[in-house]
């Protein structure tokens, strides 16, 4: 037994092995120019936080040879080398295919292999045609070079064959265990979260995170993901889209209404977790359970029509934090590629000197949600990893609300460093709904007042420090929560929650009444801070400042699955991509917010599909 276990050690050392050396070799290659060199702890870096994509891969690549080890404990004689032997071929083939074309591409597309090249395989004159015979032949030579090294590697640590065993059923039982050691490996640990880019990701400089990135892992968690969505709802011919579409999202005009004392506040989102409008009493919901967001919302800038845009936190973030909308088919935050594209606030802000970080009590590679974040200006991220293993299981999903409250709050008293930016993600009111708190029976409505609990002590104890004098805080959730229970898709209460401005900075308390949606907030935002340079919001393509002198049609836009919608003071329409009809349209038909909702959709997806 010992000599089947140290050979499958030793295939997984070597596979490791290949998969850490790529990563030098891409950095030395593909170093940018602004760059002048990167230092050997760099290196380091990206190797150590690499190994999270490389074990996976290497524990994928292992099943083979360790099922083949298993039947070797039973069948001694049978020809191990041979039979691997094609294997071996096709394995080493797809790392150097993998190695090379990844170390090549980078410098023209600027992100890692994916399979985003098998688009171009339509046509690979065009592909090709930025390049010249010599430089493909030469790239051809090493694939081939290092596949033969690789072939050689793999059959010299490989036994010709095994010896008998005497202990049959227990090796069977260790290798059995042995597989499920390579299972967590390939699932990326037991917690939340699987195996995904964003686990790599743990630098400002996004080419150190892409250089930790598995190439093989990258090309392969992207199969299937890869679509040519500028081909999808095409609805109207170009010109006819335009027309319709024109106008929609203006850009430029004078904000002609001021919300804040000052244009240089620092600025503090809190993502409220499935928080809804039926939980809120001051938007028509239950009285019984926010209590202390219902008393903030008459000390600030209360937006009474704001509509969420989608339904999950990987699109709610996306939607609030880029402005963009949510996608009926897809989540744009697992496609590291395009959502690293995205314009935010926080990209705006480090570019008016600010400093950003991002809080969250749970994991943050849940959903590729930290590639996002490491990509789009959050310098700095502190998730359930960064508090003790007893606070990390408070809560299902990672750190509990209260603890990560007095954190933040911790935070910003002892801070120096203004003007900053930091986006607070909350967890608790989040099934299982398990809270340390007790005011309401029902297990649903007690979490949400749970929240808003920490919450108000939270607001409370800061109006009490110099910090509040110049902070803005801005409330709004992630997306709502079907309370009470009913249709996510055509209920509008699900999708009608609050957002509202608080804080020192704020000039006076108010409501807005202008029918709005969470995307609109990169644009709002920046638009008060007007003059401050970096904050324009010309590149936030589908978000609105409704301050603005051009704005003149409110409107909201949200995204169920499969579906999308348009509410504006006609009434409501829905679309449903999967029958391709009309499903929806209150109170009486309307052909004209029919065709402005379809030429929304389908400049989204002509703006995905060029990403």
């Amino acid at each position: 037994m010992k000599k089947r276990f140290f050979y499958l050690l030793a295939f997984f050392a070597v596979l490791l092995g290949i998969f850490a050396l790529q990563k030098p070799l891409f950095m030395a290659y593909n170093t940018p120019p602004h760059v002048t060199h990167y230092h050997i702890a760099d290196y380091a870096q990206v190797m150590f936080h690499g190994l999270k994509l490389d074990s996976t891969m290497a524990g994928y690549f292992i099943l083979l040879p360790l099922l083949l080890v298993l039947v070797t404990v039973w069948l001694p004689k049978l020809p191990f080398r041979k039979i691997l032997l094609i294997y071996y071929g096709i394995l080493a083939l797809a790392i150097s295919i993998a190695f090379i074309a990844d170390l090549t591409l980078y410098a023209f597309w600027n992100f890692k292999l994916d399979a985003t090249v098998l688009i171009y395989m339509d046509s690979p004159s065009n592909a090709m045609a930025s390049v010249s015979m010599g430089f493909i032949l030469l790239r051809v030579f090493f694939v081939l070079l290092l596949s033969a090294g690789l072939f050689w590697i793999f059959w010299k640590i490989t036994p010709a064959v095994f010896s008998l065993t005497k202990w049959k059923i227990a090796g069977s039982v260790f290798l059995l265990l042995l597989g499920g050691v390579f299972f967590i490996l390939i699932r990326g640990g037991i917690t939340a979260s699987t195996s995904n880019i964003g686990r790599v990701y743990y630098s400002d400089d996004q080419f150190l995170n892409h250089s930790a990135v598995n190439p093989v892992f990258s090309f392969m968690s992207s199969l299937g993901k890869t679509e040519n969505f500028s081909e999808q709802f095409n609805f109207f011919p170009e010109e006819q889209r335009c027309e319709l579409f024109d106008g929609l999202y203006p850009k430029g005009g004078e904000t002609v209404t001021h919300l804040l004392k000052t244009s240089r506040p620092n600025v503090l989102i809190i993502l409220m977790e499935s928080f809804g409008g039926g939980f809120v009493g001051a938007l028509g919901g239950n009285p019984e359970i926010a209590p202390n967001f219902n008393r903030l919302a008459e000390e600030g800038v209360f937006f009474t029509q704001c509509y969420s845009n989608s339904f999950r936190t990987d699109r709610g973030v996306i939607c609030t934090l880029s402005g963009y909308p949510g996608l009926p088919t897809t989540s744009i935050m697992k496609m590291p590629v395009k959502s690293q594209q995205l314009p935010s606030i926080a990209k705006s802000l480090v570019k008016a000197g600010y400093k950003t970080d991002f809080l969250y009590g749970g994991d943050v590679d849940f959903t590729n949600m930290q590639s996002y974040l490491r990509s789009t200006g959050y310098q700095k991220i502190i998730s359930d990893k960064d508090f003790s293993l007893k606070e990390q299981r408070t809560h299902a999903w990672g750190v509990t609300d209260g603890i990560t409250f007095e954190y933040l709050y911790n935070t910003i008293v002892q801070r120096t460093d203004t003007p900053w930016h930091t986006a607070f993600l909350t967890l608790s009111s989040h099934d299982p709904f398990e809270v340390p708190y007790k005011r309401l029976d029902n297990k649903v409505e007690n979490a949400f007042a749970y929240t808003d609990e920490c919450l108000g002590q939270f607001i409370d104890k800061l109006k009490q420090t110099p910090a509040w004098d110049n902070l803005l805080v801005i409330l709004l959730p992630d997306h709502g929560y079907a309370y009470p229970e009913g249709d996510t898709s055509h209920d509008l209460t699900f999708f009608h929650t609050p957002m509202l401005w608080l804080g020192g900075a704020v000039t006076k308390p108010e409501r807005i009444a202008t029918i709005i949606n969470q995307t609109d907030l990169p644009a709002i935002l920046l638009g008060q801070l007007q003059g401050v340079q970096g904050t324009s919001a010309d590149e936030f393509f589908f978000s609105r400042n409704v301050f603005s002198s051009d704005f003149f049609y409110p409107f909201a836009i949200f995204s169920p699955k499969n579906e999308f919608g348009l509410l504006d003071s006609t009434g409501i329409s829905m679309y449903d991509n999967i029958s391709d009809r009309v499903i929806l349209d209150n109170p009486a038909p309307n052909q004209q917010r029919i065709d402005r909702l379809k030429a929304i959709l389908q400049t989204l997806y002509d703006d995905l599909g060029k990403k």
